[in-house]
């Protein structure tokens, strides 16, 4: 089982490369949106650019997400960059694309851009190092690659770096696993197997409709009941995407201009603010347009208020439940009494995922309070001792979310630390960009960002356009380099948790937003929750006058 990017890139080898070091104006970490997106608009700077990326071509999760049934979940008139040349010769077959069409877009946006051209496949970074004299950073691959530049842009996103559980006797057990992000290319032949899925996530609830009726049998480990959302899925023709294409410059104004970088926002208007009858027919008009919009363009005090916010659950329960018709399942997938606040833990988008359980070869099992404690040679053992033999396992356990791609670049501080040593306690950015202490790096769809509550390319693209400004004045300016101040992190932090505490997020503990995913981590908000509107008023804020940053002149 691959549990690294690493495992993908080239290995060290008796003779490594020692090519002169690669010197540039600009280096970029990883190929998928965020990295392709500031490869563009660097290189209209006239920037000397380039990408390493571990893995094989491009895509960034959309290069490793082969588990069966990937599906991005936002809709592909969002989920695609706004730079017309991607566009005006692009359709996608589908409102929610699959794996294959996303990775055909990247190879258009590849063609009609020139990417690769500036891209090194193959390359992982395990070392990065910030030199004060020179005002650049020497950063060393796996294969003994080296490059140095002013500027270093860490693309990792948001799930770059996969979780897997310390689970006792894994390399004891005798059959297939994979990480679901890790799958085999070729695929894997499920028929007549016994197959289990460890995880609910989006990516569990995914594999579970896909291989539901393919497996000989198909077990699925569920922690947590996923509050999942109708996807609506429909076919797109090309016909209708072209007669919406000059509306598409203003659909990607629009999207800026909304809490979640879609092209819709909360109402401004709390659920109390209406009758039961108006709530009712509110919410039923965003059940019906499926999409995230029961989540993100619900009421403006659903993530605020308990009780605007158990309206929306049982509202939700009350759409579920009656498409299960095993009453004890019925009590495990959809819950009269919830788990936890509605949208607190991010809610995943399905088709036919709840009736995937009403097939005879599809079996649940709750380890809420009965969990996974290791491995036999033939499958998997509960705390009550109950084991579970299969043929094959997906691990959709998913990632080290913000920080851990990031952390595992060997990134060293001017002070002689790393980046894991300084984030023990307690992560630390300045505008969920820039990190004290590792002037001249910026960090692209991670932690104190929007991030995880962001459409992925509308983040990408205003925040890939603030680096790009910021660099740009700096040049012109003759700055040798920008560092934050540690009391700017210090108050961006306050800014994060008082916008979380005010919210109900931080009434769940294992949620991905507040790191609560990984054990032994800091339980905290990993993401700005205020909005895409308000956060891109703080970053714009902090330019031209550089505030928050120790400037040092060339």
């Amino acid at each position: 089982m691959k549990t690294n990017l690493r495992d993908f890139a080239n290995p060290p080898t008796l003779t490594p490369i020692n090519d002169p070091p690669l010197e540039l104006d600009v280096l970029i970490i990883g190929a998928g949106f965020s990295g392709v997106y500031t490869l563009h608009i660097l290189r209209n700077l006239n920037l000397k650019t380039k990408i390493f990326e571990a893995g094989p071509d491009l895509g960034g999760t959309w290069r490793f997400n082969n588990y069966p049934g990937a599906r991005v979940d936002s809709e592909g008139l969002e989920y695609q960059f706004s730079i017309p040349e991607t566009w005006k010769d692009w359709t996608w077959s589908t409102n929610y694309p699959p794996l294959s069409e996303l990775r055909e877009y990247f190879e258009h946006v590849s063609d009609v851009l020139d990417i690769k051209k500036d891209c090194i496949f193959g390359a992982a970074v395990i070392d990065a190092v910030f030199d004060q004299e020179s005002g650049r950073w020497t950063v060393t691959t796996q294969d003994g690659r080296k490059a140095s530049a002013k500027y270093l842009i860490a693309a990792t996103g948001f799930g770059s770096k996969r979780y897997i559980p310390d689970w006792p006797g894994l390399d004891s057990y005798r059959g297939m696993i994979h990480h679901s992000s890790f799958w085999p290319e070729e695929g894997v032949d499920v028929g007549n197997k016994k197959v289990a899925i460890i995880g609910t996530g989006a990516t569990g609830v995914q594999l579970t409709q896909a291989l539901g009726p393919l497996a000989g049998s198909l077990t699925v480990f569920q922690r947590t009941p996923n509050l999942a959302l109708p996807m609506r899925k429909y076919p797109w023709s090309t016909q209708d995407q072209e007669a919406i294409k000059p509306l598409y410059p203003e659909m990607f104004l629009l999207r800026e201009k909304c809490f979640g970088g879609f092209p819709y926002t909360f109402s401004e208007k709390a659920l109390g603010d209406s009758s039961p009858e108006e709530v009712e027919c509110f919410l039923e008009s965003l059940w019906q347009a499926g999409g995230f919009r029961f989540w993100l363009g619900s009421y403006k005090d659903v993530l605020v208020d308990p009780t605007s916010n158990r309206i929306v659950y049982d509202f939700w329960a009350r759409k579920v439940r009656p498409r299960i018709k095993d009453a004890k399942l019925r009590d495990l997938l959809a819950p009269l009494e919830p788990r936890h606040a509605f949208g607190v833990k991010r809610p995943s988008l399905e088709v036919d995922y709840f009736e995937q359980f009403e097939r005879a070869n599809v079996l649940l099992v709750d380890v809420s309070s009965n969990a996974i404690t290791g491995f036999t040679e033939r499958g998997l053992q509960l705390a009550d001792g109950t084991t579970h033999d299969f043929d094959i396992i997906c691990a959709a356990t998913g990632f080290d979310v913000s920080t851990g791609g990031l952390m595992d670049l060997g990134l060293r501080s001017i002070h002689g630390s790393t980046l894991p040593q300084d984030w023990k306690d307690s992560v630390s950015t300045y505008l969920g960009l820039c990190v004290s202490g590792y002037p001249n790096l910026f960090a692209i769809y991670g932690p104190q960002a929007p991030t995880a509550f962001c459409n992925g390319p509308t983040g990408v693209e205003v925040q890939g356009r603030w680096i790009a400004d910021v660099i740009k004045l700096m040049e012109r300016r003759g700055i040798k380099s920008i560092d934050p101040l540690p009391e700017a992190t210090a108050a961006w932090k306050e800014k994060i948790d008082a916008l979380s505490n005010a919210s109900l997020f931080p009434t769940v503990r294992n949620s991905t937003y507040m790191g609560g995913t990984i054990p032994g981590r800091p339980f905290e908000q990993m993401n700005w929750s205020g909005g895409l509107v308000s956060y891109t008023e703080e970053i714009r804020a902090a330019i031209p006058g550089f505030e928050g940053f120790k400037v040092v002149p060339k």
